[in-house]
């Protein structure tokens, strides 16, 4: 339902008051102001797909194949998970899944799995030049590397250059 308001967005929600009755609330809510938030979800639909890919080139290059049963253990995942996820990868064009062979990136895959290790370089090599104890940077450069953008990663790389 529109409110007509122009640049703003009517949204109904139920709230629960008792028990046989339900209460109409309208929010308002402005898109400039949820743009931000919109940018956090499609980052975190990415999330997955860069982890993925970045997994099996470690895999792959450490000990010459991976599989759906390696980047089970890895992320703690059961193996439906994982037949899920590939099965997206694949439709994404990122990954080969055969039966019974090991997954494969594409040409598409590699080149995002290679973009995500220099982003994931980069975040913790500016978090040690910060100090950040090199542990705790390993851990926590696993999740910035996702949500900073090509701008603020320009300035992390010059600031660990310049130093």
């Amino acid at each position: 339902m529109s409110s007509g308001l122009g640049h703003f967005q009517n949204v109904e929600l139920d709230c629960w008051r008792s028990k046989s009755d339900f209460a109409r609330i309208d929010i308002m809510t402005s898109p400039k102001k949820t743009r931000p938030f919109q940018r956090t979800r499609n980052d975190h639909a990415q999330e997955t797909a860069e982890d993925y890919v970045e997994a099996i080139a470690e895999a792959i290059a450490e000990k010459g194949e991976c599989r759906g049963s390696d980047l089970a253990r890895l992320f703690g995942v059961s193996k439906v998970t994982i037949t899920k996820t590939v099965a997206r990868l694949q439709g994404e064009g990122l990954v080969i899944n055969e039966r019974y062979r090991p997954l494969q990136l594409t040409p598409k895959g590699k080149r995002l799995a290679t973009a995500c290790r220099h982003r994931h370089q980069t975040v913790l090599s500016f978090l040690i030049a910060l100090g950040v104890n090199p542990d705790v940077a390993a851990v926590d450069s696993e999740g910035i590397e996702h949500h900073v953008s090509d701008e603020t990663l320009r300035v992390f790389k010059e600031f660990v250059e310049n130093r």
